[in-house]
Formats: structure tokens, sequence, C-alpha cells
């Protein structure tokens, strides 16, 4: 089979080969209910409940606050949702982006439907978030902030640290909701630190695989589930859980690299992606300067990113034009960044992780040379 070059890791990451052998081993080996009372059951809830502890160790935070989900969207959408019953009676105001994921946005929306209003903030031309504007945008009755940390798209690095002491500042009541998606494994995330509430987060982000997620609830925070049955999860997400997942999640989390020297990895992966991106004239950078390591947003002027794309796939190379959930649509990032059609039409995003090589980029400009070829289009 051919090898793949694969550089679409903010859609989802290979599994590495430590969270491939805990899920095999909680199918083949530990099938029970972990909700069952006997000694097969509680061998699938001491792989949860392992799970859980080292989570919560990446987090900095107890073990009480980890809440295991189906997906970074479900734990999105429990938080808020959540959030927003819980202080009803305090406000009806929400404050976010209008560059967050599609599962922040469409709960958000659909809040706004039901009567709350929502001040979505706008990016500059970078994709950054000013901590002005957040300020400015906090009011009396607002009951939710909800934040990602990193960019899917661009991979522009939000502010969030900032947002608990603007609260406080403004004596707001509010809840901080941040989507980690795109940020744990790869920043340093301290959920006491970082003054969060809700914090979501995905396995397959990870090198674990899919079907779980996480939504760090801080202790006395009360949510209202969205899911409600048997009462798992202390009763925030009712249904068995996945535990195939989630102990590939746990091992993906034990498997991580230090931070820093990931961090430095990748950041050379990128720049030396750059250098060679800078050989075409025809080339656009969206990722701002300070963005994540880990994702390089760049437009080819005069080609759609389609057929770039499939261009690329003939030589068995994974790239995307925007998220995943976009399924081909233009980046409504790049359009909230105010970038001209042409560049929103011609985007790509490439995503790195730690198993990303200088030869994989030198393969990937090498095809990309061979676009050139292409017949333009007429954007």
């Amino acid at each position: 089979m051919q090898d793949v070059i694969y550089l679409d890791n903010s859609a989802t990451t290979k599994p590495c080969d430590e969270a491939v052998k805990a899920a095999l081993n909680a199918m083949e080996n530990c099938y029970g209910n972990p909700s069952s009372l006997y000694e097969f059951g509680m061998q699938a809830e001491d792989i949860v409940t392992d799970a859980r502890k080292t989570i919560a160790k990446a987090l900095f935070c107890r073990e009480d606050e980890v809440y295991f989900t189906s997906c970074g969207s479900e734990s999105n959408n429990t938080a808020i949702f959540g959030a927003a019953e819980l202080l009803k009676r305090s406000g009806k105001h929400i404050v976010t982006t209008a560059i967050e994921h599609p599962s922040v946005l469409e709960p958000v929306l659909a809040l706004e439907n039901a009567g709350y209003e929502v001040t979505r903030i706008a990016p500059d031309k970078f994709g950054n978030i000013s901590l002005v504007d957040i300020e400015n945008a906090v009011r009396e009755d607002t009951v939710l902030v909800t934040m990602m940390y990193v960019n899917n798209e661009v991979g522009s690095i939000l502010p969030v640290e900032k947002i608990k002491s603007i609260l406080q500042k403004k004596g707001s009541r509010a809840l901080v909701h941040i989507d980690c998606v795109q940020a744990f494994g790869k920043l340093k995330i301290n959920a006491p630190a970082l003054g969060a509430d809700l914090i979501s987060l995905s396995a397959h982000k990870i090198h674990g695989i899919k079907g779980a997620g996480v939504l760090f609830v801080k202790k006395g925070v009360r949510l209202s589930p969205l899911i409600k049955g048997g009462g798992q999860e202390k009763g925030l997400r009712s249904g068995t859980e996945a535990v195939p997942a989630i102990a590939a999640f746990g091992a993906a989390v034990k498997a991580l690299p230090d931070l820093n020297n990931s961090a430095e990895y990748l950041l050379k992966i990128k720049n030396y992606c750059l250098e060679r991106l800078k050989a075409f004239e025809n080339v656009v950078i969206n990722s701002p300067e300070n963005s994540s390591p880990y994702i390089l947003n760049f437009s080819f002027l005069g080609y759609r990113s389609e057929t770039v794309l499939h261009h690329l796939e003939r030589y068995f190379i994974c790239v995307s034009s925007g998220s995943a959930c976009s399924k081909g649509k233009g980046s409504y990032v790049l359009r909230e960044m105010g970038l001209n059609q042409s560049v929103v039409d011609s985007a790509l995003r490439l995503s790195f992780s730690r198993q990303t090589t200088t030869a994989d980029i030198d393969k990937f400009i090498d095809a990309l040379q061979l676009a050139l070829k292409l017949r333009k289009s007429n954007i």
C-alpha cells in the first residue's frame, strides 16, 4: 500500500500504538459493563477510573472534575447549554467569538433563537482576538464566555487565560468555557490557573481513537445533563461508557511527549514548510506569526482549494481546505478575518503532528509545484 503523507492532523490524528493496544485490551479482555457489580464489570470500571486519573493529572485538576463524553462536540454542547440553564436567572447574555468551531457556534445560535443575546467578537486580519474587545463585551447580565484556546483553521492562540481576571474586574458571575480540543497535548493546560469553569477535550486529536471526549467541570459548578438515563458520569452524561475509546484516551495522554520538546520540534517543521512555500510567488500565509506550531494556513492564489487538494490526493498527500466539519465549504474563519474572497477560495490548511517529518514536507512541496501546471480558475 502506498505510504500516505498525512498533513490533516487538526481533523484527526493517527492513533498511537499505546492507544490501539489499550483499546484492543478493553475490547478483548475487559468488555464488561463498567456499571456491573461483578468482577468482570469492575475491571472495565478500573480502566475508566485509570483514564480519568491520567487526564485529571494532565489538567492539574481533581479526578471528580473529569467527565467522559463521546467527543469534543458533545462536551461543548453540554457546557454551553448547561451553563445557560444554570445561570438563567442571572441574565441571558453570552460572549463568544466569530471564529469558534461549529459545535460552539450552533448551540450558541440555538440559545440566541431562544431569546438569549449574543456578542460575537470578530478577529483581526490575523485571526487574533483582542482582550479589549472581550472586556468591552462582558456585561452585568453575561452568564457565559465561551471561547477556543487554539483556532482549528489558522492556529491563532486566543487570550483565554485572561478571561477570568476580566470577569472578576467587572464583577461578573459568568462562567468561563474554553474549547481546548486543538490545545490539549500541545499547550500546557492548568485548569485552576486558567480560571476555567468548563473545558472541552477530544481524544482523537491527540492520537487516541474516535468516540471519547472529556468535559472538565470545576468543583461546585452543577450542570444540567443533555443526555438523561442511567446516571453514568455522576448523572451528567448517561449512557454506558465507551470503555475502549476511554482506555485509548488515557493511554494517548500517557504517551504524550514533553510539551516543550514537541512544540520545539513542530516549530522547526512549520518553519521549514514556510521556507519551502516562499518559493511560490502566488502563496499568501494566512496564519499569524504567533500561531500554534501545529497549524499552517495558506492560500495558493489562482487555484481553487479543491482543485489543489484533489491534485495532492493523487500523490497520497492529505491536506484540507479548512475545518473537517465544513465539508469543502469556504472558510467562515477566513471571511471573518476580512480576507479577500480569492484568498478564501484558494486556502489550504496543513496541520502537523509529532509524526510529521521534513521528508513529508518535501514530498508535499514537490506535489504542490506540479500544481503550477494546472489550469488556473477564474477566482
